[in-house]
């Protein structure tokens, strides 16, 4: 099972048990636990993952922290607990703050079961920075967390991978909150930065409370026009393959009735179509099978659909050959009779399963959506 599939059976669990979880020792056994373990280190051994860790830190005696998980005899990452009610913007990680400059741990996490909050000492070496350079929500994850969260697992675990991409990270991540923040509630000194790039009077109180409403009304209907922009690309790309094969088949159509202008179907390739059609009898009802001639070759379709070609008839030079298909690609054998197409009888049947197959399997499909 892969990562995202573990951590949704995990979310798909939390809505259910979230009553059941109201102290810490219940978080920890419903949810964290079993974030942890998921991640791939194993929980019931003490070696790798210790509970209730506990080290002296000066004056401090007997303190502990939840776990620390060790990889290779080191420990690698702190891990602090609140119950899954808790609300970790008021907490205070007291006790990460202090075992993280005092164990070989560069990493800690501070959650309460649905949020994990991953902590490193970026602006000061071995001192842990008060904010996080990552969020892991249980409810509200989408691939790219995923992806970072991988980088913590015991299979890939690299503490310089992880150092290297934490930083962007951090700052990528409080420049999103920035931004969220100024579009949806824009302060003075963001106003006054976009009215300087378009108003050349002077920035009196009155200006700035009239573009504070402009910048809220400009920034709304930026989204609503990015949005429209998205959903006419998505319209005219479906509408741009429909008019695509539309043309496609009205081109064929074209094409055949240019072709077909002062041909005649030679005995020969008459006679080649009744064996094909004597093939065939066994796998496909042969009233299916049709004929098209053209000025290169005889075609031989299914459905009188040019889209689903069974075979070609190449019998226009001094060399007969057939045109057996695989996958819509066409093959050239070489015929030194008619009766030759026989040889080649199990090839002409595989296109029938090729395409009945392909039907079978969307029809499958649509009766399951419907189902």
């Amino acid at each position: 099972m892969d990562l995202i599939d573990r951590m949704k059976d995990i979310a798909s669990r939390i809505p259910k048990q979230m009553e059941y979880t109201q102290t810490e020792e219940a978080t920890k056994n419903a949810f964290i636990m079993p974030f942890i373990s998921a991640l791939g280190y194993d929980v019931f051994n003490p070696l790798e993952v210790i509970p209730e860790y506990t080290s002296d830190i000066g004056t401090k005696k007997g303190e502990k922290v939840d776990y620390a998980i060790k990889k290779d005899d080191e420990i690698i990452i702190l891990v602090e607990c609140k119950w899954s009610g808790a609300d970790l913007h008021k907490q205070h990680a007291s006790q990460l703050y202090r075992y993280f400059s005092v164990t070989s741990a560069r990493f800690a996490i501070l959650t309460n079961g649905i949020e994990y909050e991953f902590y490193s000492d970026i602006d000061e070496t071995n001192k842990m920075d008060s904010k996080p350079f990552f969020v892991f929500n249980m409810l509200q994850f989408e691939d790219h967390h995923i992806n970072e969260l991988k980088k913590f697992t015991k299979s890939a675990f690299s503490l310089e991978d992880i150092l290297t991409t934490a930083s962007t990270l951090k700052y990528a991540g409080a420049i999103k909150k920035i931004l969220e923040e100024e579009l949806k509630n824009p302060s003075e000194a963001f106003v006054r930065f976009i009215t300087n790039q378009v108003y050349d009077g002077r920035l009196t109180q009155p200006v700035i409370e009239q573009f504070t409403k402009i910048v809220k009304d400009a920034r709304s209907q930026f989204i609503n026009e990015r949005i429209n922009e998205r959903l006419k690309t998505a319209l005219s790309a479906n509408q741009s393959e429909a008019t695509a094969e539309e043309a496609a088949e009205s081109e064929e159509t074209d094409e055949s009735s240019s072709e077909r202008k002062g041909i005649e179907t030679t005995q020969a390739e008459t006679d080649g179509f009744n064996v094909v059609k004597a093939i065939l009898r066994e796998v496909v009802d042969v009233s299916r099978v049709t004929m098209r001639d053209t000025k290169s070759y005889c075609g031989i379709l299914l459905d009188d659909n040019n889209r689903k070609p069974i075979c070609r008839l190449r019998f226009n030079t001094s060399q007969k050959y057939l045109g057996v298909f695989s996958n819509k690609n066409e093959e050239r054998v070489e015929l030194d009779s008619i009766d030759d197409i026989f040889k080649y009888a199990d090839r002409v049947k595989a296109v029938i399963s090729e395409y009945e197959g392909n039907g079978k399997q969307t029809e499958s499909a649509r009766e399951t959506g419907n189902g």
